[in-house]
């Protein structure tokens, strides 16, 4: 039987509440400062679009890609650079804003990755925290919601390609 969304785990209003909220705190941390926003393609796209809205003042923007899923519903491990940033880090304060951390895997390649290229501050935000499922320590300054260890799409999660545009993020079901 096909996997398709099913019940909403966390509503559009839910997420424009806690989006907003984020976009203070980093305000509120940046102040006096241009922080460059990196989202991580594709998952964090819808996430960083709303979240650059919801901070007031100035930023900058940027992208990288990552994969650690291909096509399926489980991590495989295997993290690769699949788009680099159009832009120098060095000296700036980065924020790179995640749609989800579940094993850490990928954010703790990003992060060391990122460290490399000598920001002046590197912190993380993450929409999805899956505390549950963390095989790799790795500190989240800016955490959306703690979820549990289910699949989601919508909001940008996706399950090949499908379900990104959903409003709302549903569970995966069967």
């Amino acid at each position: 039987m096909p996997m398709r969304p099913g019940r909403v785990l966390i509503s559009r209003e839910e997420l424009a509440v806690r989006v907003g909220e984020l976009g203070r705190a980093i305000a509120r941390e940046h102040a006096g400062h241009v922080p460059l926003l990196v989202g991580v393609l594709k998952g964090a796209a819808v996430f960083t679009a709303d979240l650059i809205r919801a901070i007031p003042g100035p930023i900058a923007m940027d992208f990288m890609g990552v994969s650690s899923y291909g096509a399926g519903a489980r991590s495989s491990g295997a993290v690769r650079l699949t788009a680099d940033l159009s832009m120098s880090i060095e000296g700036r304060d980065v924020v790179v804003v995640e749609d989800i951390v579940d094993s850490g895997w990928t954010l703790d390649y990003l992060r060391r990755n990122l460290e490399t290229r000598h920001p002046r501050s590197l912190r993380i935000c993450a929409l999805l925290d899956k505390v549950e499922r963390r095989q790799v320590d790795v500190p989240i300054d800016y955490v959306g919601f703690a979820v549990p260890d289910r699949f989601v799409v919508g909001y940008g999660f996706d399950l090949g390609g499908l379900y990104r545009g959903l409003p709302d993020i549903h569970v995966l079901e069967e």
